[in-house]
């Protein structure tokens, strides 16, 4: 084994990517000072609720699209062929759900933020759970996806890890503290478009050196890279159809039905017409993004065959060969490098804006908004501001805690994905089944997480003895899912393995089914509790926070017996019931759209009635 071979940058690659950076602060500058200059808590975190289609859905594909996922994606192809293409086949109903049964409830109900949802359909301490997780969640990940990519750069490209990562940190802390939630969204356009031109030069002049696509493809064939349609139904086989196209649709449920991050841009459409829509033009972008993916992945098999740059030793991990691909590829061509590490750095910049300002929203709305209801605007738009500046320095203090982990930083990232299961089956809890309380909903969540990582780090710690104790163990890093980042470590064991039984089969269970796994934990701990405890009634249900699903699939039951399951009442009557209910959370004064019997009582500031979202 050879030490790592370095590759270094030109002053045209260093230029480029600080191109990326300066334009980046730029547009957050731009939206600090026009417009309502970020004034109102509304403006900061909801964008004035006056987004556009368009930019909505290339920012719900760039906080998707991380640094992990651009490296992950074709290091898996160029090791397991194209078997990983059909996630593609789970966006479509990971899209549909959340656009016709999430959007319209968060977006009906006027919520600035998803867990607010939980104390209207449960209770306060729900939602303060409820929230805590996803702080846990987002604060470990953003630390990590920060450094990883300035790690594998630096091993790559001798750049300076530590002056990537501050760069990296202090634009990104700067143009959301200023801008809000309206430049997070408009960097995230502008770096879509970067990642898409980053990662389409390496595709195009890398075909181009192996003799153009059809030689790839010949390749690829060859050396059984082009994977066929694997039926086989066992949950322990890592990649099949059944877990990449139905496990896949729960990750993408975890992540575009409820995490925070994607709710806020949502929340922040002009219309709920809008919104929906964003996730349909989300849908086409993601398959374009996943095939890329893919396709530089067999391009870099068709460049280096079976002789692979991490078994020369030229690399350590998969995600440095990635990149050590893309410098041999673009060696002679001075500034494309630097093309593809502002594609890199700008999945990186959209995940870890996206963290900051859904942590400033979920703190502002959910741990200190209702405690304090009397807080002047002004004084509640400049605390969000600070929240979103000490968020990203918390994001600096976590890289270096990342850079300390060694090992541990793959069991880091998949705490991401531990926790995105739980929670998306503690929403489901309480938008699906009418009957289930707040006691079921806390301990249905408590007894996912438990699950969830007794499954992730158990899983982990066996690989990882495993990968000690046997000789000729290739260990090769999962490709995150985006935001839903799990990258355990994963062995192939080149001697056929005997099936596990018992706890080890649980432990073997493919990382794709994780987020089912835990979620449907979560939802039949929470009705059995439920039901022992006290089921609510639908009397006690605040109205428009439950989805009649069971009332549309039970629509042949007689009456009485749908009103017995709570299944009688349609989304509208209860959007409608909505306008008419005297009942209030904290003083929602100036926090998203005051309720129209509010207008009264703004106290001399100006009301503002949204009239898209009247029913």
């Amino acid at each position: 084994m050879g030490d790592v071979v370095q590759m270094h940058f030109s002053t045209p690659d260093y230029v480029i990517f600080a191109i990326l950076l300066v334009a980046s602060t730029g547009i957050g500058l731009y939206h600090a000072f026009s417009g309502g200059r970020q004034r109102t808590t509304q403006e900061f975190l909801l964008a004035d609720r006056s987004m556009s289609c368009l930019p909505v859905s290339l920012s719900l594909l760039a906080t998707f699209q991380s640094a992990v996922a651009i490296l992950g994606a074709p290091s898996e192809v160029y090791a397991h062929g194209t078997q990983y293409w059909f996630l593609g086949c789970s966006y479509f109903l990971g899209l549909l759900i959340p656009a016709h049964i999430f959007i319209p409830v968060f977006y009906r109900l006027r919520l600035s933020s998803a867990y607010e949802y939980l104390e209207l359909r449960f209770n306060k301490t729900v939602r303060v759970c409820g929230t805590a997780t996803f702080i846990f969640q987002m604060v470990i990940y953003m630390g990590v996806v920060l450094y990883a990519p300035a790690l594998a750069l630096n091993a790559v490209t001798g750049l300076d890890l530590w002056g990537a990562v501050i760069a990296l940190g202090l634009v990104c802390t700067l143009y959301t503290t200023l801008g809000g939630l309206k430049a997070v969204i408009w960097t995230d356009v502008f770096q879509t478009i970067v990642m898409f031109a980053g990662q389409l030069a390496v595709i195009i002049v890398g075909t181009h050196q192996a003799g153009g696509i059809t030689e790839v493809w010949r390749k690829a064939q060859k050396g059984n890279r082009i994977s066929g349609l694997d039926l086989n139904p066992d949950p322990l086989e890592r990649h099949t159809f059944w877990t990449l196209g139905v496990g896949g649709i729960f990750l993408m449920l975890a992540l575009y039905g409820v995490n925070q991050a994607q709710v806020q841009r949502y929340l922040s459409s002009r219309t709920e017409k809008e919104a929906v829509m964003s996730c349909y033009v989300v849908f086409p972008c993601q398959q374009i993004v996943l095939t890329l993916g893919c396709l530089m992945g067999l391009v870099m098999y068709a460049r280096y065959g079976e002789d692979s740059p991490l078994d020369k030793g030229y690399v350590k991990t998969n995600d440095q060969m990635v990149l050590y691909f893309v410098m041999d590829v673009l060696r002679d061509l001075p500034g494309l490098p630097g093309l593809f590490v502002a594609c890199l750095f700008s999945g990186a910049l959209s995940t870890i804006s996206s963290a900051f300002n859904s942590l400033a929203t979920v703190t502002m709305e959910d741990l200190i908004k209702p405690y304090f209801p009397a807080m002047k605007e002004s004084r509640a738009t400049l605390l969000s501001k600070g929240l979103a500046l000490g968020f990203g320095l918390v994001c600096l203090a976590m890289a270096y805690i990342a850079s300390l982990m060694g090992s541990v930083l793959q069991a880091a990232l998949s705490i991401f994905g531990m926790v995105g299961g739980p929670l998306l089956g503690l929403f489901c809890l309480g938008m699906f089944f009418p009957w289930a309380n707040s006691t079921g909903a806390l301990v249905g969540l408590l007894a996912g997480l438990l699950m969830a990582f007794w499954i992730g780090i158990g899983s982990f710690v066996t690989r990882l003895s495993n990968t000690d104790s046997l000789p000729g163990v290739n260990t090769t890093i999962i490709p995150s899912l985006g935001n839903t980042t799990i990258a355990t470590m994963m062995t192939i064991i080149n001697s056929t393995a005997s099936r596990p039984t018992g706890v080890q089969a649980l432990y073997s269970l493919s990382y794709m089914w994780y987020s089912a796994h835990n979620s449907t934990t979560v939802v039949l701990v929470g009705l059995v509790v439920s039901l022992l405890t006290g089921p609510m009634k639908e009397k006690e249900l605040t109205p428009g926070t439950v989805y009649p699903v069971l009332g549309n699939l039970l629509f042949f039951l007689p009456e009485r017996y749908r009103e017995k399951l709570c299944c009688t009442t349609s989304l509208d009557d209860k959007s409608r019931a909505l306008d008419q209910q005297p009942y209030r959370m904290a003083q929602k004064e100036g926090n998203g759209v005051p309720y129209p019997q509010d207008e009264e009582k703004c106290h001399g500031e100006e009301a503002v009635v949204v009239q898209e979202t009247a029913m």
